[in-house]
């Protein structure tokens, strides 16, 4: 995988590991790699592209050398998808402070939503080398 996108997820989130599971599924050139914001290179990753306010709650996109977050992530990642899912890229049109309030919201209800986790998913075999930083997963 050469320069892949990471994304930087909740990875105790049960719903942020069917979006994992989801983007893996229509990602079939591996572009992507991911990797728990309960990471070292998730801590590295957001103070070298100086994300604040960074929480379980925060999406994270590293793409080319751009840092995306928020709204702006989840629109990159599907515009990157393969299937009708790219078309999802539109809804950037919508102003950023809306599409960010709408994201906030529903990150702060998906545990009461989809549940969570003790501790962060461990990936199978077969998808185990799309994930970065595990080793150092808390």
């Amino acid at each position: 995988m050469n320069n892949p996108h990471i994304v930087i997820f909740d990875g105790v989130c049960n719903f942020c590991n069917g979006a994992v599971n989801f983007i893996i599924q229509r990602d079939p050139e591996g572009v992507f790699a991911f990797t728990p914001m309960q990471s070292e290179l998730a801590r590295e990753l957001t103070q070298r592209f100086n994300v604040h306010d960074v929480g379980m709650d925060t999406l994270v996109l590293i793409k080319n050398d751009e840092c995306y977050v928020l709204s702006d992530a989840a629109l990159e990642i599907a515009k990157d998808l393969k299937g009708p899912w790219r078309l999802c890229y539109a809804l950037k049109i919508v102003p950023r402070p809306i599409r960010d309030a709408a994201y906030k919201l529903f990150a702060r209800n998906r545990y009461k939503l989809f549940g969570k986790r003790d501790v962060c998913m461990v990936p199978s075999a077969e998808v185990k080398s799309r994930f970065v930083g595990i080793e150092t997963w808390h």
